[in-house]
C-alpha cells in the first residue's frame, strides 16, 4: 500500500509518498518555479555548433535551451541515416522548431531539450513521430507482453510510437485506446498551437505534483491520498476521473491540528533521511558526499557487531545498506554517477547477493537506473539518469563562512 502526503501553500505545494510506512519519494512544486520537464515549446535556434554537434534555442527563458544532434534526428533508430549527419545540415540560425524539455537548467547549464516528443498518459506513452511499439520491461509475463504488443499495433496510426506502462498490464483494451484517444488529442492541439504561435512560446505544461504522481504512482484500489487541502483534493478527484473512468479516488481531506507532515511521521523522516550520516537499523552507517561530478556514499559497521564471523557482520550489514542506499538514491532524487564504498568481502558470491540487493531496490524506482559493477579498487559503480538538481539541495544553501565547503542545513516545517 503507497500513501501519498500533500502538504499546500499559497506559493508550494510539497508531496511525500510512502510505501509500507516508509518515506521513498518527495517532491517540492513552487507556484513560481514549475517544473519544466515534459513541457513543450516553440523556439528559435540561436546558435548551431558543429564542434558540438549541437545547437542552442531560445524558448524565452534567462539561458538557452541545449539540443543535441541525436536528438533532432528521427527517434527510430532504424530510420535515421547510417553516417550521422553534421547538425549545421538539419537546423540552421534563425530556425523556428518545436522541443520538448527533457532535463531541467542543472547549475550553470540550460535545459536540455529534444525533438523525440513524449506525451505519458495512464496507460500509454504516446509518442507521435516514434514509429513502433514497445513494452515496459517492468511487465514479465510473456503471453500479456505479446498481449500488449499487439495491441498497440492494432490502435496506432501509421508513424506513431506507443509505450506500454506497467500499470496496463492486465489493463480493457478499452482503457488503453481511450487514453490514447485522449494524448493523440492533445497532441493535435499542442500542433496547432505551434502553427498559430511565434518563437519563443509555451505551448504545453505538464501536469501538477500532485496530477504527475496519481498518473505515474498511484492504484485507486489501494492507495490512499491525504491532502490538508479541500480545494486540492477535489481537483484531485476530478482528475483521476479523467483519466480513469469509473476509477475510485480514496482521497481525504486533513483536518488535524499538527502539520499532515509531523502527523504521519515524514518529518521525523526527512530529517534522518537527508542527513549526511544515515544510521541504519542494525546501527551500522551510511555516509553521503556530493561533488559536481558524483555522488559517493560510504558504508560502515559501525555499532553492528551482530554476525558469527568477520564476514557474516560486514556481509550483512553491506546487504542492509544496500536496501536502504536503493531508497535513498530514489528519495533524494540523486543522479547522474554514484560511488558507494561498501565494506571489504572476501566471497565473490557475497558481493553479487549485495548487487542484487540494491537491483531489487532500484527496481522500484521509476528513474532509469544502472548498476555498472565493482572497479579494480573494489567500489560499486551505478549511475542514474539525472533529470533535476537532488533533492536535497532544497534543504540546504552553501555557507558563507567556508566559502561553499560546508552546507547548512534548511530542513524543518514551515
Amino acid at each position: 500500500m503507497k500513501q501519498m502526503i500533500v502538504h499546500c501553500e499559497p506559493k508550494q505545494t510539497q508531496m511525500a509518498l510512502m510505501e509500507e510506512g516508509k518515506l521513498v519519494e518527495f517532491a517540492v512544486e513552487r507556484s513560481h518555479n514549475h517544473s519544466l520537464v515534459g513541457s513543450f515549446y516553440k523556439g528559435r535556434v540561436v546558435n548551431v555548433l558543429p564542434g558540438m554537434q549541437a545547437a542552442f534555442v531560445d524558448i524565452g527563458h534567462k539561458k538557452n535551451a541545449f539540443l543535441y544532434v541525436d536528438d533532432v534526428l528521427h527517434p527510430h533508430l532504424d530510420k535515421q541515416p547510417k553516417e550521422k549527419p553534421s547538425i549545421d545540415e538539419l537546423l540552421r540560425v534563425g530556425q523556428e522548431v518545436v522541443v520538448q524539455v527533457m532535463k531541467e537548467p542543472l547549475g550553470s547549464k540550460g535545459p536540455r531539450v529534444t525533438t523525440h516528443f513524449s506525451l505519458p498518459g495512464r496507460w500509454v506513452v504516446f509518442m507521435p513521430n516514434a514509429d513502433y511499439v514497445a513494452v515496459s520491461k517492468k511487465v514479465s509475463k510473456e503471453h500479456e507482453r505479446s498481449r500488449l504488443k499487439m495491441l498497440g499495433e492494432e490502435i496506432r496510426h501509421a508513424g506513431e510510437g506507443i509505450i506500454m506502462r506497467t500499470v496496463s498490464e492486465e489493463e480493457h483494451p478499452e482503457a488503453i485506446a481511450g487514453d490514447l484517444s485522449l494524448l493523440r488529442e492533445q497532441w493535435r492541439k499542442i500542433q496547432k498551437r505551434a502553427d498559430a504561435s511565434c518563437a519563443p512560446s509555451l505551448l504545453h505544461q505538464d501536469l501538477s505534483i500532485v496530477q504527475r504522481f496519481i498518473r505515474d504512482v498511484f492504484d485507486p484500489q489501494q492507495d490512499e491520498l491525504q491532502i490538508d487541502s479541500a480545494k486540492e483534493a477535489k481537483e484531485a478527484e476530478m482528475f483521476l476521473e479523467e483519466i480513469a473512468h469509473g476509477s475510485h479516488l480514496p482521497v481525504k481531506v486533513y483536518h488535524g491540528q499538527e502539520h499532515i507532515f509531523k502527523s504521519f511521521g515524514i518529518q521525523e523522516q526527512m530529517e534522518r533521511d537527508f542527513s549526511r550520516k544515515v544510521i541504519l537499523e542494525s546501527g551500522g552507517s551510511i555516509v553521503w558526499d556530493q561533488t559536481e561530478a558524483l555522488t559517493v556514499v560510504d558504508v560502515n559497521t559501525g555499532k553492528y557487531i551482530g554476525g558469527d564471523s568477520l564476514e557474516d557482520t560486514v556481509t550483512r550489514t553491506n546487504l542492509l545498506a544496500a536496501e536502504e542506499i536503493a531508497r535513498l538514491i530514489r528519495l533524494r532524487d540523486v543522479g547522474g554517477i554514484i560511488i558507494v564504498d561498501f565494506i571489504d568481502m572476501e566471497m565473490d558470491q557475497h558481493r553479487q547477493d549485495v548487487v542484487d540487493r540494491l537491483e531489487a531496490g532500484m527496481s522500484k524506482d521509476r528513474t532509469k537506473s544502472h548498476v555498472v559493477g565493482w572497479t579494480k579498487l573494489g567500489l560499486l559503480e551505478l549511475t542514474r539518469k539525472k533529470v533535476r538538481d537532488d533533492t536535497a539541495m532544497l534543504f540546504t544553501k552553501p555557507c558563507d563562512t567556508c566559502d561553499g565547503t560546508g552546507k547548512i542545513n534548511l530542513l524543518g516545517i514551515h
